[in-house]
């Protein structure tokens, strides 16, 4: 591994009604999302576990647990730097493995529900509208299961997509497998996924492409995503996308819909 000279950065970020203040360590000279996402997945886990707190304070507790694979059926959206961190992460596992995928991409092209071969857009899997909404729906009710879901598990939990790990609900876990008709309710937290991508109007230097794709696209045959320039030196990076994080929006879940 080469060894980069490193800072430290303390940054507080918004929970509920209070705040979250939190350290971390990230290279002091060039870099980018895709370099810094382990800082990123850490600060969503720590995320989310207030928020865990919180309902458990106020007499709510998360449903979801190893054995229920219900959102492991949803359509993940994933930022381009996390498509080139899984990509380059599916290229050091044995061909024999990565042949046993189910060639899901076509099965998604031919229901018309996905393009294989370029993201979806800026905005594309991210919008707030009613046929982003059904788009939801509809991949969901292909019951296609992620290449990684062993045992109703996910079997690459600690590196798992930032957006996997805000699919969170109280309600019962069958009521996932069919949200269209048994009420699901899930968690309302503070996302960190849609801070990839800047506010519209508002690009930073080295965003130029950047966009959102389905994740599968990644594991089945997708073209890898270009390996993205230097962004800036670290702090200012991690300063940037905690900026982003109060005004980026949720992706649409099947479970609200």
């Amino acid at each position: 591994m080469e060894q980069r000279e490193t800072v430290s950065v303390e940054f507080t970020v918004g929970i509920g009604e209070g705040k979250f203040t939190a350290v971390a360590v990230v290279p002091a000279g060039q870099t980018n999302l895709t370099q810094i996402l382990p800082v990123l997945q850490a600060l969503d886990n720590s995320l989310i576990e207030g928020v865990a707190a919180q309902l458990n304070a106020g007499g709510h507790r998360i449903s979801c647990k190893a054995g229920c694979g219900a959102c492991c059926r949803q359509m993940v959206p994933l930022s381009i730097f996390e498509a080139e961190a899984l990509s380059a992460w599916i290229e050091t596992l044995p061909e024999a493995q990565r042949r046993n995928w189910p060639g899901v991409s076509s099965r998604l092209a031919q229901a018309r529900l996905c393009r294989p071969h370029r993201p979806h857009g800026k905005r594309g899997l991210l919008a707030e509208t009613e046929s982003a909404r059904k788009l939801a729906l509809d991949y969901l009710y292909q019951r296609i299961p992620c290449p990684f879901l062993e045992d109703e598990s996910c079997s690459i939990h600690p590196i798992r997509p930032l957006i996997c790990r805000e699919y969170l609900v109280t309600s019962p876990p069958e009521h996932c497998y069919d949200p269209a008709t048994l009420k699901a309710e899930p968690v309302h937290l503070r996302s960190i996924f849609p801070a990839f991508s800047p506010p519209s109007g508002r690009r930073s230097k080295g965003t130029r492409g950047v966009g959102f794709r389905c994740c599968f696209f990644c594991l089945d045959g997708g073209r890898r995503p270009p390996r993205r320039s230097g962004l800036g030196a670290g702090p200012q990076v991690l300063y940037e996308f905690v900026k982003r994080i109060g005004v980026a929006q949720c992706p649409p879940r099947a479970a609200d819909a």
